[in-house]
């Protein structure tokens, strides 16, 4: 096995595409044009720190501009390079499309480990970068839209947007210039949980279908299911925490950087993440056997494996032993080329990432939408919503009390069906919509084409067609 190449991340997203396009009756042109990243630009530019000019290395890359703005993550990490930012670029173009997000695919990336630089540091470093992208466009409320990724959030995000202000005092729609941002600084309720939230309505949604829970081999529904989680960062802690708390998972494995910890009766999320953050590992918790090795555990026996961290974790070297019959990609490119036709040839079910971890892009096109609007979601509506309630429950109790109050509605139904929607109820309801639809139409594909054997090759094909035909409405 170790004599075989291991395909590189862009060589993965490519191999997985052509295997796509090679079921689609494409003209080579035309197939070409969706398949080529469009442009990459590479920065480098000097920031006084610690009395000397330290030089950084960014890049931003537009896959597709078959929509406008293109829209996709910053990352801050050591390893960011050229290829891997326009592989992510890619994956964001599929994925806006699969979400039917009407935006095209981007990435950004900065050469840099967060965690050696003070607060303010990475502030100058961040306003910096965010000038060297925005005076050339390529951060712009309808041309190119970041978001967090690994290693930035809602503080970088922060920064980005009052950058662009700073730099565009009259544009009214500046703070639609990136997604992600804090809500004081025009972010949107649910943001923060959404790519987590996501990954649990996409495992609903799979579960809501007996063919396919039968085709991983599992039975019945969430409730019970053995669970591992790989990387407790912002995506697999809420998606572990929602799945644990609302769903009946028990999580029996979590993966960090310095090991794991595995508990068959289930661990609790909330707290390992305080145990993480109070002791920088997950090394020491007590209500779990620790294993040095954590990579191992990604061969444990359990129902659903959640990569929520790096990309190519599982790979030509550990696929084999990988015994979980369902797999959700939470993270970008998880399972290598090599790796996914190893799983797919034993009959292993993967919900392919750019469906499963959509919810963030989802929920970053409410807050772009909530921007331009200049509204908070659910502000105009809410209270008529609660009037009109108000008045079926006084009739109903009206009816109640002429027949003697033979049935009442309880305080606890009064108290949920009065209150209206907030915004992250709104938000919710889209993203679980969202998903629904999405993971229906991979579904309708995988289910009905005799040349589609799994739900990745379903996913490229449905989003490689509707990128298809907004380059043909565009007149390519």
């Amino acid at each position: 096995m170790s004599a075989i190449k291991e395909p590189s991340f862009r060589e993965s997203v490519d191999l997985m595409f052509n295997r796509a396009v090679a079921l689609m009756d494409l003209p080579p042109g035309l197939e070409e044009k969706i398949r080529v990243c469009n442009a990459t630009y590479t920065v480098r530019f000097g920031v006084r720190l610690r009395g000397e000019i330290k030089t950084f290395t960014g890049y931003r890359s537009v896959h597709s501009e078959h929509m406008e703005p293109v829209k996709g993550g910053i990352r801050f990490a050591t390893s960011v390079n050229q290829d891997e930012v326009e592989a992510l670029a890619a994956l964001m173009t599929y994925k806006c499309a699969l979400v039917e997000a009407p935006f095209g695919g981007s990435k950004g990336g900065l050469c840099i480990d967060p965690r050696e630089y003070e607060e303010h540091e990475l502030e100058r470093v961040t306003r910096r970068f965010a000038y060297e992208l925005a005076k050339r466009d390529l951060i712009h409320p309808s041309q190119n839209v970041p978001a967090p990724d690994m290693g930035t959030g809602e503080r970088e995000m922060a920064w980005i947007a009052d950058q662009y202000a700073r730099m565009n005092t009259t544009d009214i729609n500046a703070r639609a210039c990136v997604t992600g941002k804090p809500l004081n600084a025009g972010g949107i309720s649910g943001r923060v949980e959404a790519t987590g939230r996501g990954v649990q309505y996409a495992l609903r949604e799979f579960f809501r279908d007996p063919r396919d829970v039968e085709k991983a081999g599992l039975t019945g529904s969430l409730d019970g299911k053995r669970v591992v989680v790989q990387g407790l960062g912002n995506v697999g802690y809420h998606a572990a925490k929602f799945l644990s708390s609302e769903d009946g998972a028990v999580i029996v494995g979590i993966i960090e950087r310095d090991g794991a910890l595995v508990n068959p009766a289930g661990l609790d999320v909330d707290a390992v993440q305080q145990w993480l953050f109070a002791n920088g590992g997950v090394k020491g918790f007590p209500d779990g056997t620790y294993i040095e090795n954590g990579a191992l555990v990604l061969e444990e026996e359990c129902d659903i494996l959640v990569p929520a961290a790096l990309e190519g974790v599982i790979n030509l070297g550990n696929a084999e032993r990988v015994k979980a019959p369902l797999i959700i990609e939470a993270a970008n490119g998880p399972i290598t080329a090599g790796a996914d036709e190893i799983l797919r040839n034993r009959g292993t079910v993967i919900i392919p990432d750019m469906y499963a971890n959509a919810g963030g892009v989802t929920v970053s096109y409410f807050e772009w939408v909530k921007n331009l609007s200049h509204i908070r979601f659910g502000r105009m509506q809410r209270r008529q919503e609660e009037s009109r309630h108000q008045l079926v429950v006084d009739e109903l109790e009206k009816i109640s009390q002429a027949m003697g109050n033979q049935y009442s509605l309880t305080e606890n139904f009064k108290q949920r069906y009065l209150r209206g929607a907030d915004e992250l109820e709104l938000v919710r309801s889209g993203l679980d919509d969202t998903m629904r639809i999405a993971y229906q139409s991979m579904r309708d594909v995988w289910h009905e084409r005799a040349d589609v054997g799994d739900l990745r090759t379903a996913a490229y094909l449905v989003s490689i067609d509707k990128v298809a035909a907004s380059y043909r409405a565009k007149g390519l």
